[in-house]
């Protein structure tokens, strides 16, 4: 049903941009039309707000960083539409070849690319954050030897299959349209609470996730586009501050925030879920604003 809702929603932005394209106004009126632009939000699950509902399932919201990044702009944009294209579970391979979600095209990337080229001269931004899911497996594995394998294995392909991503939106959208990526937070931070050999894990998964975002920056850099410095707004290399928790203790900043911003500390059936909350994804979507820099 979700993927049915999603390819009824772009018919109906196609029809909609159809219909601007009539007069606006009838004889005789002096109202000028607002011109419309666009922001189109691509990625997984967070650029489509999800977050886990009272029975712990995860679901789509109106509360992601699109949709708040969306409320800050349009007031100085009022001709400003949304766009969301992104897929729960999407990975840099499906986003290319599709497979979870539906598409015209049959992937997200061909239908963010159909859209880019299609609103040319339109396009006031673009965000996309895709990248997590093909290391997702890695926070999982049971010790320190694992969890380095696993980086040493999907990374190299992760980062080649987003260069693909990002050429084939730069080249859709052309030179001069925003484009903004993400690096992004950690979710194992919160296995630091299980004790010292769980802190160790925490401690070498927040230097690969480091290294990481260093590599999908350094992509992004090379089609002139910024990136939302997701991970040091929820300060995740900070393990020396201590902060207090209600229920939890005393715990390293960066893990503190972690629980603050995310459900991933919450207790069944909400949680643990890695999703940010509400206020996690204002904090990502002020990232991104100021990564656009856009106001």
């Amino acid at each position: 049903m979700r993927d049915l809702v999603r390819i009824a929603f772009a018919a109906a932005v196609a029809a909609a941009v159809t219909a601007c394209s009539g007069p606006a106004a009838s004889a005789g009126s002096h109202a000028q039309p607002i011109p419309a632009s666009y922001y189109l939000a691509l990625g997984d699950s967070l650029s489509q707000g999800v977050q886990p509902d009272a029975t712990g399932a995860s679901v789509e919201t109106q509360q992601g960083y699109p949709d708040q990044l969306y409320a800050a702009l349009r007031p100085h944009h009022p001709g400003l539409r949304l766009v969301k294209l992104g897929c729960p579970g999407e990975t840099t391979s499906t986003m290319i070849h599709g497979g979870i979600c539906r598409y015209p095209g049959g992937s997200q990337l061909a239908a963010a690319v159909a859209f880019l080229r299609a609103h040319r001269g339109h396009m006031l931004l673009t965000t996309v954050d895709i990248g997590a899911n093909d290391l997702e497996d890695c926070g999982s594995q049971p010790n320190l030897i694992k969890i380095l394998a696993c980086f040493v294995t999907n990374a190299p392909g992760a980062v080649s299959r987003l260069t693909t991503i990002v050429a084939r939106l730069r080249a859709a959208a052309g030179p001069s349209v925003r484009m903004v990526g993400m690096s992004y937070y950690l979710p194992a931070l919160a296995e630091w609470r299980d004790g010292s050999s769980a802190q160790a894990i925490a401690r070498l998964s927040e230097r690969l996730e480091a290294g990481y975002n260093d590599l999908l920056e350094h992509v992004f850099a090379g089609y002139n586009a910024k990136v939302a410095n997701v991970f040091g707004a929820f300060d995740t290399g900070d393990f020396g501050d201590q902060v207090t928790l209600p229920g939890i203790g005393r715990v390293p900043r960066n893990v503190a925030l972690l629980c603050r911003w995310t459900w991933e500390c919450t207790a069944p059936p909400r949680g643990p879920n890695q999703h940010p909350n509400e206020a996690g994804y204002g904090v990502i979507a002020r990232a991104f604003l100021q990564a656009a820099g856009l106001r």
